[in-house]
Parts: structure tokens; sequence; C-alpha cells
């Protein structure tokens, strides 16, 4: 595990902070960060000719939640395969967040597992609600909702990253019978299971420019165009900081994130860091205990830091706890590969007698070529 001394690790968390305050007035943060990530991004982008888009030619549906809110589903694998792995999405994403999970394991998986993708209520392509709604506790019912109808019968593998960790413990909370009749395996990617305002982002979340982005997202929507620029000018250089480590990234990867942070609407950012600030599924905890629990995240995480994962991973006897060196918050993104392995040892874990097929073609994969 790379460590980082706490001095640096609380003085970069500082700076973040500062910059941000400083952007809800100017663009003198924003230069700050991108001189930085330019900094990290490679000269040779290995993913330049990559196709962001796999999951738009994948098996599509909507699912209706019970307050009337259509989520964008997508879907990839015979429908009656053994096991189903569905993905929750994190704040200010969408699905799209697990584009190389979906690229690598639907190969190597094929037949053996199904995967279900859809964007969170007010993300990507699925509609917008009340912003009452934009709740930790109301996203785990959408989950429930897209299990009732993708996913009826049969195991799952739930696999949540930062917000969508978050509704995978909400879940858990609420629906405990499901765990382990339904519910096999779940993995919390750089998340929490209580409000983060103890990290660098609880300091922007203090700050008053927010609060009343947040008052005329819900009381003079009409004028809230007008605090747009505002309200990212003091998120946004969070975001994208913290998304990525020191290690260096893809041009291509940095741009088709910050894609999906810049089309989510205003009122769906301001409303749900409200709900990450104040969320607190610690009670999931128990209940996710009896399934295999996969717990990753980077070791330069500013928004949901390592120390959050580690205390997890100590109340969950089942669980594995990844930390990946380098990496941010978008480790997935970061460091795939890694993230890949490790989801494909947690549906081991997690059905050893359903896909002893499925073990094979993981040992076959990776056997050294003579």
């Amino acid at each position: 595990m790379s460590e980082r001394a706490p001095d640096e690790h609380h003085h970069r968390a500082r700076w973040l902070a500062g910059a941000a305050g400083l952007t809800a007035v100017g663009t003198v943060a924003g230069a700050s960060v991108a001189r930085s990530l330019g900094r990290r991004v490679l000269t040779e982008d290995p993913y330049a000719g990559e196709d962001f888009h796999l999951l738009d030619a994948d098996r599509s549906s909507v699912v209706t939640t019970a307050d009337g809110v259509p989520l964008a589903v997508r879907e990839v694998g015979p429908l009656d395969a053994p096991l189903t792995v569905v993905f929750a999405h994190g704040f200010c994403l969408q699905m799209g967040a697990f584009h190389f999970q979906r690229a690598r394991l639907a190969e190597q998986w094929g037949p053996q597992v199904r995967m279900v993708f859809y964007d969170q209520r007010g993300h990507g392509q699925s509609g917008t609600s009340d912003p009452d709604t934009y709740t930790v506790e109301q996203l785990g019912q959408d989950l429930e909702s897209v299990l009732a109808v993708t996913v009826p019968r049969g195991p799952v593998v739930l696999v949540g990253h930062s917000m969508g960790g978050m509704t995978v413990l909400s879940h858990a909370r609420q629906f405990p019978k499901r765990y382990p009749s339904r519910v096999v395996g779940a993995a919390l990617i750089a998340s929490a299971a209580e409000g983060v305002s103890r990290s660098p982002l609880g300091e922007i979340l203090r700050n008053p420019a927010l609060e009343a982005v947040r008052f005329a997202a819900r009381y003079a929507p009409k004028t809230v165009h007008r605090t747009r620029g505002a309200a990212r000018s003091v998120i946004g250089p969070i975001l994208r900081a913290a998304s990525y480590g020191d290690e260096k990234i893809s041009p291509s990867v940095v741009e088709f994130s910050e894609q999906m942070m810049h089309s989510t609407p205003i009122a769906t950012l301001v409303e749900f860091l409200h709900a990450l600030e104040v969320h607190d599924e610690s009670a999931a905890l128990p209940v996710l205990a009896r399934v295999p629990t996969l717990i990753a995240c980077g070791d330069r995480d500013l928004l949901t830091p390592m120390e959050y994962s580690e205390a997890m991973a100590a109340q969950l006897g089942k669980s594995e706890l990844m930390i990946v060196g380098g990496a941010g918050h978008l480790v997935q993104l970061e460091e795939p590969e890694v993230i890949d392995d490790a989801l494909v040892g947690l549906v081991q874990r997690a059905t050893p007698s359903k896909l002893v097929t499925l073990s094979r073609r993981v040992r076959d994969r990776v056997r050294p070529h003579d």
C-alpha cells in the first residue's frame, strides 16, 4: 500500500478546499487545477481511440420507480445467465463510469454472467424528480426497483462506486432479507458508510455559495441558470482534482469523466451533495457481513479517503480490503485491471458452486504463455 505523510495529505486537502473557494468568483483555482492535471496527463494516450460509449449499444430498457421516475437501464449477457451483477454509479457520473468493467468482464465472463447498469435518478439518461427525493435512502429504494424488474429471480452481486456504494448500503439496510437469499455478494468501491463531512469535500459543503444555489434550485428554478457557474466553480475543482491520483492518467479518460460531471443537472449536483453529507448507512454493515464483500479504494482518494474503507472492512468479516496505491476517487477508471480482477475474485467467492466453469476460464486467462 502506498503511504502519504499525514502533513502532506492535510496540506493537499487544505489546498483543494481553498482553491474551490476561490473559484466562486473567478478562474484562479480552475487554472491551477488544470495545471495540476496537466502534470499528470500522459503525452501518449493509451486510450486515444477508445469507444467510451459501448453501453449505448447494449440492450436498453426503462425501469420506473415507485414514485414515477424513469431509470435508464443497459444490459449485457444472456437473460438466463447463472448470475447477474448490477452496477450503481457514483455522484455526478453515469453508468458509463463502469466502461472498463463492461468491456473486460463481458468478454471474460461470457454467458456465465449478465451485467446490468443503470443511471441513478437525476443523472445521465434517467429522469429527474422532486429535490426532496435526492437522498441516499431513496437511491436504495431505486436499486430495489431495478432488481425487481431486471433480476426477478436468481443470485445477484451488487457493485457500487462512491454514491453507488452508499446506494448498496442503503439497500442492505432497507431490505435485509435479500441478503444472502438473493444478494450473494457486494462491492463497495471508493465509498463510505457515513457522511463525508470529515473529508475535504466536507469543507466545500460548508461553503455558503452552495447553500444559496441549493435554495435557488428548490425555490427559484427559473433563475437557477444564473448560479450554475458559481456552483460548478465551487465544486468542479475538487471533483476534478480528486478524481485521479498522482500517477499519469490518459487524457481521454479524464475528458470522458469530466463530460459526465459537466452534464449533471445543477439541482442534482447540489441536492446529492447535501445527501452525501448527512447520510448514515452504518446500520447496513451487519447485513452486508452475511455475504462476501469487496471494499476497494485509492490511497489518494480525497473525497472518500481510505480511512472510510478501512472502517467498513473492520466490521465485515467476509470482506476483502483492497487499497490501490496512487489512485484517486475514480479508481475503476484509473486502475481498471486491478478493479476488474478484484471483481472476478469477488464473484468466485460469492458463487463457488455455481460458476465452476467461470473459475476455469479465469485460470486459462492468467496462465503464462509458453
